[in-house]
Formats: C-alpha cells, sequence, structure tokens
C-alpha cells in the first residue's frame, strides 16, 4: 500500500452490535473517507479483553463488527480491513511504547478513571496500559489522522507524546497523528438520559439505539425519549438537551440545518417530531442492515476478506516493527 495520499487509521471495539452513535459519530464517515485518504480500518479485539469477555461471544462479535463495517460502506478494495489480533505487530510494538511511556501520563486517562471504577472487581494492568496499545495501533501504520470523537482526542495526544519522545531518543522514527474529529454527530447523547453519551452498556434498553434494531423497536425508543415540557423544536444544548440531541441525529440523517428544522416542525409539538426523527433512522439503516445480514451469512467471504487484510497490514506493520527494533538496539538476523 504504497501511497502519497495522508493515511488515516480508525478501530473500534468488536462489543456486540454498534449503537446509532457509533454509527453516527464514527462508522458512517469512515467510508466517505476512503477516496480521499489511505484508509486502515481495524476491529481492535485485544482492547476487548481489558473487560472479562466470553471468548465464544468474542468470536462472534468479532465477525458481527467486521460485517458491520463492510456494510456501513468500507470497501476492502480501498480500504484496509482487519482484525487487530491477525496483526502480532500491535502488541510487539505495544512493548516497546510502553517502555517509552510515563506512569504519570497514563494515570490522568480519563477513560482509565471511569473504567475503574466500572469495573472495580478487574482493575487489570491492561485497563491501565491499553492507551498504549492504542498508540501501537495509531503510530504501526505511519497514520496522519484519527477521526475520533471529542472524548478520544486524549488517546491520539498521548500517541504524539509517545512518538515525540521516541523521536527525539532515538531519531525520526514516527508521523506524529492528529485528531480528525467530524462537525456533525461527534457525539450522540443517551435518549433516556441527555446530558449522557449514548452507550450500550447502559442498564436502560431504551436509551439507545442498536444498528441491528428492527423498525419497531427504533420506533419505540424515540417515542419514548427523554425531552422537555414546553413543546417547542429548538435548538438549545444546554436547556433542551433532549431535543437538541434528537435534532442532531436528524440533521445527521437529513442533511437539514438547526434553522431549517426548527422551521420544519414550528407549532408541531414532540410527538410528530420524534416520529419523523425516528423514520429518517429506520430509513438510513434499512440498506446497512439488509447488506450486514447478508455479508454475515457469507462466512466465507467474510474470512477471506479479514485474512487479505491482516496479511496486507503485516506486511506495513512488519517493515515499521524491523525499524523500531533495530534503533533500540535488538539485535537482528
Amino acid at each position: 500500500m504504497e501511497t502519497q495520499k495522508k493515511r488515516v487509521f480508525s478501530g473500534i471495539q468488536p462489543t456486540g452490535a454498534f449503537t446509532l452513535g457509533n454509527y453516527l459519530g464514527a462508522v458512517r464517515n469512515w467510508p466517505l473517507l476512503q477516496d480521499e485518504y489511505d484508509c486502515i480500518y481495524c476491529v481492535v479485539d485485544q482492547h476487548a479483553i481489558t473487560v472479562r469477555q466470553t471468548p465464544a461471544d468474542l468470536r462472534k462479535k468479532t465477525y458481527e463488527a467486521a460485517a458491520m463495517l463492510l456494510a456501513s460502506g468500507i470497501d476492502p478494495q480501498k480500504s484496509l480491513l482487519f482484525v487487530q489480533s491477525h496483526v502480532p505487530q500491535h502488541a510487539q510494538l505495544s512493548w516497546v511504547l510502553s517502555c517509552n511511556a510515563q506512569f504519570g501520563e497514563l494515570s490522568r486517562m480519563t477513560q482509565f478513571k471511569d473504567k475503574s471504577a466500572k469495573h472495580a472487581d478487574n482493575i487489570n494492568t491492561g485497563l491501565f496500559t491499553y492507551p498504549v496499545l492504542m498508540a501501537a495501533d495509531i503510530l504501526l501504520y505511519g497514520t496522519h489522522y484519527v477521526p475520533v470523537g471529542g472524548d478520544q482526542k486524549q488517546h491520539v495526544e498521548l500517541a504524539r507524546d509517545i512518538a515525540q519522545r521516541f523521536n527525539n531518543a532515538y531519531s525520526e522514527t514516527f508521523v506524529l497523528p492528529e485528531p480528525m474529529i467530524p462537525k456533525v454527530g461527534a457525539r450522540i447523547m443517551s435518549l433516556q438520559e441527555p446530558t449522557k453519551k449514548m452507550s450500550k452498556s447502559d442498564s436502560n434498553e431504551k436509551s439507545f439505539v442498536l444498528m441491528t434494531d428492527s423498525a419497531d423497536v427504533i420506533m419505540k425508543k424515540f417515542k419514548s425519549a427523554v425531552t422537555d415540557s414546553d413543546g417547542i423544536v429548538r435548538y438549545d444544548v444546554e436547556n433542551k438537551p433532549g431535543i437538541s440531541n434528537l435534532m442532531g441525529i436528524y440533521s445527521v440523517m437529513t442533511g437539514k440545518t438547526m434553522a431549517d428544522i426548527e422551521k420544519e416542525f414550528d407549532g408541531q409539538g414532540y410527538g410528530t417530531f420524534k416520529t419523523a426523527v425516528a423514520e429518517s433512522v429506520i430509513t438510513a439503516l434499512k440498506p446497512v442492515q439488509d447488506e450486514y445480514n447478508r455479508i454475515l451469512a457469507d462466512k466465507a467471504y467474510l474470512e477471506s476478506t479479514l485474512k487479505d487484510g491482516a496479511q496486507k497490514a503485516q506486511y506495513v506493520a512488519n517493515k515499521l516493527v524491523n525499524k523500531v527494533y533495530r534503533k533500540v538496539g535488538f539485535a537482528q538476523f
């Protein structure tokens, strides 16, 4: 994959069906980058095991995540798509980077604090060091841009800091990556608690929409979305977080501006508006869901696509790891 295009890398964990938040905040934008950039997309199964997983479920979810990425428009002829554990260089580079990361900077990572609170019975070392593995994922491919939501920006900054430290110590080796934050739809909030990010780990199933939800389920979830009592469709994140979140979703789905949406639903009340938002989501997800089911049923195609992607990724990654090993002084034959 020698190319003059700038390189983009992004990974997603195989933790079951993606939410609408994952789709609008990240996955939907990935195929749009394929023509302009050299794109590398990865199902990061090694990151998933910082929280205890059922092995059979993790395997199943890994295939489902890959199928959903393909169904969402990632083209293996244009982009690399593979599973993280199929490319051992991710773990190899992670160890070297761990020896160039500082304990203090890892302990400041907000996600470590959040996950430690959530999984107090399993605060494992991987939970602490996984931002270094994330840095390895990014730096392994000479990545220029990492599409992330605002909450993940801290991880890209850490990757830059580690890369800069290594470059200073051992000479220019790594490209310094930059975050690529989408302007719209970067942060979809919970339908039940609109001040919190939409997450499928939420105990209330009405708070998130899954990419695999049926049309009826999607409609019910939007109809029960928390709003406010004044009945006016107006964008105001501070005072009307529920309605503003629904407007954000509708805006991404239809391409309409907030002013357009306010005008369209002027005097119509929330019932009509919620139904329209649900319908826009159902319409947008239908072709993706159909393609997802088709790909998932064709296991041979899915496996050959991932195998091909892993082989190509290993070729690129191996060159970088060899260079890093040489620079740190590992004896090589």
